[in-house]
């Protein structure tokens, strides 16, 4: 029987039960990556994160409960909590290999700082039936990895109830991230967002620290800073500190631990 060990985590808030919740289980060497998807599928939570040490370093990677992701935020910033506070309690920082490259963390306090690649979205028009699966008329397309669709106020992004069948049917999307300006009760940040992945496995992640490496630079352009204050307003929420450095992009978040425990495999799954 294998013992896998598992923590719950809560990131990008400062309270539990709410910002996202991500698992993480720090394992010593690569599991099959069909055992490390039945295991994300049985955490049902957007993500979770298997992390193998690598010298002074880790290696990671992300599941959700249906799929393999390339970069993920909010489980980096949760595996980062578990390194720091419960396997090397006092370290300040840490640097994962990824798919995406190296990912680097550092913690002053209980904040942590992610150091990203920048992902630059592209104008693009309207892939087919996205419009009609988000029942709101944007005022700008563009894209990365995901599809930014920016709306005229946040109240417009607070009230989107999209189709989310009918989102993952539209052709050759991995995601739809929603954004406007800070407006009304958030003018107190500079821009929000809502980020739905239901072809992935997720109808609507809470807080996503990836959507930020396109959603900081895109926002920066338009209002001419390279520091701003970024808000998800998913029912659960959450807020994510961004700056430019070049082509990176520093996510900066805290995280709360609340649930820890043990997987029971049994050998040959």
């Amino acid at each position: 029987m294998r013992r896998i060990p598992c923590y719950q985590v809560d990131a990008f808030t400062t309270r539990p039960f709410a910002g996202n919740p991500a698992a993480v289980c720090p394992i010593n060497e690569w599991l099959p990556a069909d055992l490390m998807q039945r295991i994300a599928a049985e955490n049902a939570v957007s993500e979770t994160a298997f992390v193998v040490p690598k010298g002074e370093d880790w290696e990671i990677r992300w599941f959700t409960p249906e799929v393999e992701v390339d970069l993920c935020g909010h489980a980096t910033l949760a595996s980062a909590y578990v390194l720091m506070t419960q396997l090397e309690p006092g370290r300040t920082s840490a640097r994962f290999h990824s798919q995406a490259g190296p990912l680097v963390v550092t913690r002053s306090g209980d904040a942590y700082t992610l150091d990203f690649p920048a992902r630059p979205a592209v104008r693009i028009e309207a892939p087919e039936g996205l419009v009609e699966a988000l029942g709101a008329q944007p005022i700008e397309i563009a894209a990365a990895r995901d599809v930014v669709v920016v709306l005229p106020n946040a109240d417009a992004v607070r009230n989107l109830t999209p189709d989310h069948r009918a989102l993952a049917r539209v052709p050759g999307v991995f995601a739809v991230c929603c954004t406007a300006p800070g407006t009304g009760r958030d003018a107190d940040v500079d821009f929000v967002s809502r980020f739905f992945a239901p072809a992935e496995g997720v109808p609507e992640d809470p807080v996503t620290g990836s959507a930020h490496c396109t959603l900081a630079p895109f926002w920066a352009a338009r209002l001419g800073k390279d520091r701003l204050r970024a808000r998800q307003v998913s029912k659960r929420g959450g807020e994510i500190d961004c700056a430019l450095a070049g082509d990176r992009v520093l996510l900066g978040g805290r995280a709360v631990l609340v649930k820890m425990g043990t997987l029971f495999v049994p050998e040959g799954i």
